[in-house]
């Protein structure tokens, strides 16, 4: 019989001991080890101190679990949550898969085995993780060039390398990648995407599709003359269910039902439309791959870094991502570091069963959240569901179309593209427009892996010529914070004028430049706050530049504070600042005033409205 809720800090203790036990017998050290697990508080430590860096790796699969508890009432919850998922991540694991160049059951285990681990080991209380869209790009080249061992071996370099950057705490540092980069080459992932599914979008006949997109291109229209009507009408037809239950039913499992649609069309009307049957054979969706180790010599792990590096930085920054939105829509907060070694585990084990390359999956994290899933249990338990479907509902995926699968794709690429930040950013900056469309389009035409290369050397280049211009106006603004004398008047007065501020207002000062970095100081100062306040005040007085990076950590942290019903002044915007904020439409969002003083009656004044 299961409690009705678990003793929290029992378990924690109970967990920590096993692990520490087989350590002491191996001498003081281990000992100290020992006491530390067991008694937090031990060595003078107190409740308040900061965590010491070996907890931050602990799973919150287990800290979640042992600091509140686990009730029935919560494990059906994430039950529920789970399933849901689960019917989801099915037919996107099979399509991203077949774009992947591999079989739908390698996309199907690689949601089981990988999803599993990711939400076992991971630091971020409800990511899902899975293949994603992210991939395609690379799996498929390096299947194209290598076979799948190649790929196994790739991604189980990738899986070290990202295990390694976890416990170097290197995670931490991935928010500092310029956000024209990032959509940039993830616009440009969307659009090869795309262009991979034109073959079953159209029912073209063709033996083999170049991995080149210009060669893709020429190979489509010499193909023209092959174009099927029954799988155009099938693709249309899935589509534009998706996107009518996405409109109108948003909590329906749209995908699902296309796909299960579809393939009922193509069965009773017995269509002419190729299906994963035809293509892969009747098992292809059944017969789960066998365990196998990838061959293994430093002759092909050298040939294999760069598709290695590609794949980890890609694990690394998508699966940050999934879980920075998760924080913003929950307001809780994920440990970086503890995700990707997460991720590194995964991506270490999936290729042992026949699976591919694996990350978190955004979309399938939102679903989670909506779904009401309350810890990392609902990603495990989707892990099983899929497992349960691919044994049991198996021999009918052979029917699937695969113009229903790659109705599917376009639907997820449309989503990566991001096309509103896509347009956002090419009506702001000329430099971050230049990175913008170098990534985008090196991403397209070239290599994944040299446009993020030159679109973050471009981007540093690009923030160094505006530091040297900034810091040729504005003196006495640093990139580094220096410390400050304790008997400066300045200092002091800042301390002073923060106690003196009026209830229901807090007030965050900015310095230094508003680039990369800046997210989660602004999210930090809200969060500080709590309960959060009625009005908060942003003082720019030593911000000298901002890029669309810095902007867009401002606009997260307005619309958390919009979240929270928190209004926000900001006040001593020095004037290339202030013009690239209202070049991005941020002050159509906040109150403006000229000195500290105004803003904080402006903010007093607010907060007594609230």
């Amino acid at each position: 019989m299961l409690a009705t809720t678990l003793s929290g800090a029992q378990l924690f203790r109970w967990v920590t001991a096993q692990v520490a036990a087989p350590l002491a017998d191996s001498g003081a050290a281990a000992s100290i080890f020992l006491i530390l697990m067991t008694n937090p508080t031990a060595s003078g430590a107190t409740p308040s101190a900061p965590p010491q860096d070996w907890r931050t790796f602990i799973p919150k699969s287990i800290t979640v679990i042992a600091q509140e508890g686990y009730s029935l009432a919560k494990l059906r919850a994430d039950a529920v949550a789970g399933l849901t998922v689960a019917i989801v991540a099915a037919p996107l694991a099979m399509a991203i898969a077949i774009a992947s160049g591999v079989t739908p059951a390698q996309g199907l285990i690689t949601a089981v085995v990988a999803g599993f681990l990711i939400s076992a080991l991971g630091g971020s209380r409800f990511q899902i993780g899975g293949p994603t869209g992210a991939f395609i790009v690379v799996v498929y080249g390096v299947v194209h060039q290598y076979g799948y061992d190649g790929l196994a071996l790739a991604t189980m370099m990738a899986g070290a390398i990202l295990v390694v950057a976890g416990l170097l705490r290197v995670g931490t540092w991935i928010k500092y990648i310029p956000e024209p980069v990032v959509t940039g080459f993830t616009a440009g992932i969307a659009v090869i995407i795309f262009t991979s599914q034109i073959r079953d979008l159209l029912g073209l006949s063709m033996q083999e599709v170049p991995a080149d997109f210009i060669e893709k291109i020429a190979a489509f229209w010499a193909a023209r003359e092959t174009v099927a009507a029954p799988a155009i009408a099938v693709a249309a037809g899935a589509l534009a269910v998706i996107l009518l239950i996405n409109r109108h039913l948003p909590r329906w499992p749209g995908m699902l039902i296309a796909v299960a649609g579809a393939t009922l069309a193509v069965w009773a009307l017995d269509l002419p439309v190729e299906t994963i049957g035809t293509r892969f054979g009747a098992d292809a969706a059944t017969t789960l791959p066998p365990f196998a180790v990838p061959e293994i010599s430093v002759a092909r792990m050298q040939l294999l870094l760069p598709s290695a590096l590609t794949i980890a930085f890609l694990a690394g920054v998508e699966s940050l991502l999934s879980a920075m939105v998760a924080d913003g829509m929950t307001g809780r907060r994920h440990r970086s570091n503890c995700e990707i070694v997460a991720q590194g585990v995964a991506n270490l084990v999936s290729p042992l069963f026949g699976g591919i390359s694996a990350t978190g999956a955004i979309a399938r994290t939102a679903t989670n959240i909506r779904a009401g899933a309350q810890t990392p249990i609902a990603g495990m338990f989707h892990s099983l569901y899929l497992l349960i479907f691919v044994l049991g509902a198996g021999p009918l995926l052979a029917y699937v179309p695969l113009a229903a699968l790659a109705a599917v794709l376009t639907v997820v690429a449309w989503n990566m593209s991001e096309q509103e930040r896509f347009r956002h950013l090419l009506r702001g900056l000329s430099g971050d427009r230049a990175v913008l469309l170098a990534t985008f389009l090196l991403t397209v035409l070239v290599d994944l892996t040299m446009a993020i290369e030159v679109g973050v050397v471009l981007a540093a280049i690009i923030f160094m010529h505006r530091m040297a211009e900034a810091s040729a106006v504005e003196r006495g603004v640093s990139l580094i914070e220096r410390d400050q004398d304790d008997f400066a008047q300045a200092g002091r007065e800042a301390y002073q004028a923060r106690a003196e501020l009026p209830a229901g207002v807090e007030s965050f000062e900015l310095r230094g430049p508003l680039f990369f970095g800046a997210a989660s100081r602004l999210i930090d100062a809200l969060e500080a706050a709590f309960p959060p306040p009625r009005a908060f005040v942003l003082r720019f007085r030593d911000v000298p530049m901002a890029d669309a990076s810095g902007v867009n950590a401002v606009e997260r942290f307005l619309k958390r504070c919009e979240s929270h019903g928190v209004h926000v002044v900001f006040c001593e915007l020095r004037p290339g600042v202030h013009a690239v904020l209202r070049k991005l439409h941020v002050l159509e969002r906040v109150e403006e005033a000229a000195s500290y003083e105004d803003a904080i009656t402006v903010a007093a004044v607010a907060a007594e409205r609230r």
